[in-house]
């Protein structure tokens, strides 16, 4: 029998606590070969297609010395949920959450783990690059003009930058299902974990069914007259088609994704650069001259704070490669380089693409301000500059560029709402089917509930603008959860570093240290407060309108929920859970951070010879590799 799995100990439900240096490896027969094994003298596909389907098996592994650990017995129907013991249950006839087996359910979670260094690289690179970048960014420009959208880019670059690096440190210590939201339970407090993983979860599930209207509206600009529900369907269904695929089919998918638009943004740049400075048969010299007329702020600390909060809202989606830590095969060896590229998406991809937009595009030009949705490529300041260069193909290239960001961002919708929903229930902090793990490592149940709400698309058909008000407060509901989500990274890898030092462990324990340490976790956790101060202030006092004007009272109240009903909600989720469970404030002495580490036994020698093939290193291979 072939073995080529590795499993760690916590993955065998070993019901005792992991304790430092206890953790090595065992092997295990892979998923496609228990498929091939499952109903020995069945070989039709169609067999292996349908028991593909069945539950995951707790139990089906012995370690190195033919021990069998304890398990939950398994249903005589493999579609039947197995008897285990939930982190929420009664207890003495009160009622009680378990923290502890709350961290051993996402530590020995049945998830596939296929993913390879390239995957996450790409998703690292291509996360954040979509209509946040490509569309969004000209509704900021007309803010706040060139320099308000250059500064706020970057302040929000840096904030990022450190809250990453939080992230990588967690999830390569720790790359449990469920992530940030599974950190927050173990180390801030399992009420607080629970109302980040709900808003989370509900903020993807609400934006997929608003992507695929975005990317059926994208075709409007080849041909208006197309019926809408056509393409909703194909998109719904190719959406859904990729993430049956597993975590596998979702990174091949995003990998290519990721190709396009990395390809488009350096294409662009290469672009901007000939037409600034003249290069093109239809206009001449652009140089600096729109920072001067107009100019280069717009609306004054007004169109700024806009900015901030537009800038922040196009990075989301950034954290989804610690999500993916818990289905990856090394995040020991593949998640620090993934983590890094964070710097090379901000400085390249971000502030040179939009500096060169600031150069090309006036903050006055009223197509900014004509965008009908969030993927109108007629009001991309992209398309704009790249139609100053006369009549081309290139605009439709842009424009087929932004459909593709729309489809990888339902595709990324479909996953990150579907992980951190199985997390929750293994965690007992949702409904306990939608744990369900199939024997190909997908959180089936969680995918098929999930791409159900991107029915919702076809409300995009309804007369009139019900369709979008009714989204707009969907998406209000969870419109800051990033925000949040961010900031209780921060804290999280605060406290972590808080109790590796009151147990007395070592840095050199941790596969991989944060750049920023405790102090750029405190510089990000401050950051997410002050943008999140902003927001609540922009939406105290917004723009004024084309007249001069301010807006009327009713408009100003309804836009005010719309940016900050997510803050009420959070609250919400977060008293209720404590209130039903009267938990607390996770204790230091209490803070579980043995549960899910993947040490291997090796980590020092591994260390050590990776240390002494550093020392051969050139000067310059050694700077690389820091910052990639």
């Amino acid at each position: 029998m072939t073995l080529d799995r590795d499993l760690e100990l916590n993955e065998l439900r070993i019901s005792r606590s992991l304790a430092e240096g206890s953790t090595f490896i065992v092997r295990g027969p892979s998923r496609a070969e228990n498929l091939k094994s499952l109903r020995p003298g069945v070989r039709g596909t169609v067999d292996r297609f349908v028991d593909s389907f069945r539950r995951e098996s707790v139990g089906s592994t012995n370690d190195i010395n033919g021990y069998q650990p304890d398990t939950a017995p398994v249903a005589e129907n493999d579609f039947d949920a197995p008897a285990v013991h939930h982190a929420a249950r009664d207890h003495h006839g009160g009622r009680y959450y378990d923290i502890r087996n709350a961290n051993k359910q996402t530590a020995s979670s049945l998830l596939s783990r296929e993913l390879k260094g390239r995957h996450l690289q790409m998703i690292a690179i291509g996360g954040s690059i979509g209509t946040g970048l490509f569309v969004a960014s000209g509704k900021a420009l007309s803010m706040g003009g060139p320099a308000s959208v250059l500064l706020a880019y970057l302040f929000v670059g840096v904030m990022l930058y450190f809250t990453v690096q939080a992230l990588g440190e967690l999830a390569v210590v720790f790359p449990v299902a469920g992530s940030f939201s599974a950190f927050s339970t173990r180390f801030l407090d399992p009420s607080w974990g629970f109302a980040m993983g709900w808003n989370y979860a509900l903020q993807w599930i609400v934006v997929l069914p608003l992507e695929i209207i975005a990317g059926a509206y994208t075709i409007r600009y080849w041909n208006p007259d197309l019926d809408q529900s056509i393409f909703i369907t194909l998109f719904l269904a190719i959406i859904v088609i990729i993430n049956l695929f597993g975590v596998k089919g979702y990174a091949e998918a995003e990998f290519v994704f990721a190709i396009l638009k990395v390809t488009a943004v350096i294409g662009f740049i290469l672009l901007g650069i000939v037409i600034n400075i003249g290069g093109t048969p239809t206009g001449g010299y652009i140089g600096g001259k729109y920072w001067y007329d107009p100019g280069a702020f717009h609306n004054g600390f007004r169109g700024f704070s806009s900015v901030l909060v537009t800038a922040a809202f196009a990075f989301a989606g950034t954290e989804l490669v610690g999500l993916a830590a818990a289905e990856t095969a090394n995040p020991r060896k593949s998640l620090p380089t993934a983590i890094k590229q964070v710097f090379w998406r901000i400085s390249l991809f971000y502030i040179v693409a939009l500096t060169l937009v600031g150069l090309l595009v006036r903050y006055d030009d009223p197509r900014l301000l004509g965008a009908q949705n969030g993927a109108d490529a007629h009001a991309s300041p992209f398309v704009i500059a790249i139609e100053s260069a006369g009549d081309t193909i290139l605009p439709s290239v842009m424009n087929g560029v932004i459909l593709v960001s729309v489809i990888s961002v339902g595709n990324s919708a479909v996953f990150g709402s579907s992980r951190t929903l199985a997390a929750l229930a293994d965690q007992g902090q949702a409904p306990q089917i939608l744990a369900y793990v199939d024997r190909t490592g997908r959180p089936l149940v969680a995918i098929v509930a999930t791409s159900a709400v991107g029915l919702l698309a076809f409300l995009s058909n309804a007369s009139g603008d019900v369709e979008y008000k009714i989204f707009d407060w969907l998406l209000a509901i969870s419109g800051l959860s990033t925000i949040f989500t961010w900031a209780s990274i921060c804290v999280s890898h605060i406290r972590l570093r808080k109790a590796w030092d009151y147990h007395n462990r070592s840095l050199s324990d941790m596969a991989f240290r944060a750049q920023g340490g405790v102090a750029g976790s405190w510089v990000g956790f401050l950051l997410n407060v002050f943008i999140l101060i902003v927001q609540v202030w922009v939406a105290i006092l917004p723009s004024p309108t084309d007249s001069g004007n301010d807006p009327d009272t009713g408009d100003r109240v309804a836009e005010f929920f719309k940016q900050c009903a997510a803050i009420p909600v959070v609250l919400a989720f977060y008293l209720a859970h404590k209130l039903w469970f009267k938990t607390g404030f996770v204790k230091m002495e209490e803070m579980d951070i043995d549960t899910g580490r993947r040490d291997f036994g090796r980590l020092g020698i591994i260390k050590a010879r990776e240390e002494e093939e550093r020392q051969s290193w050139p000067t310059w291979k050694r700077i690389y590799r820091i910052i990639c």
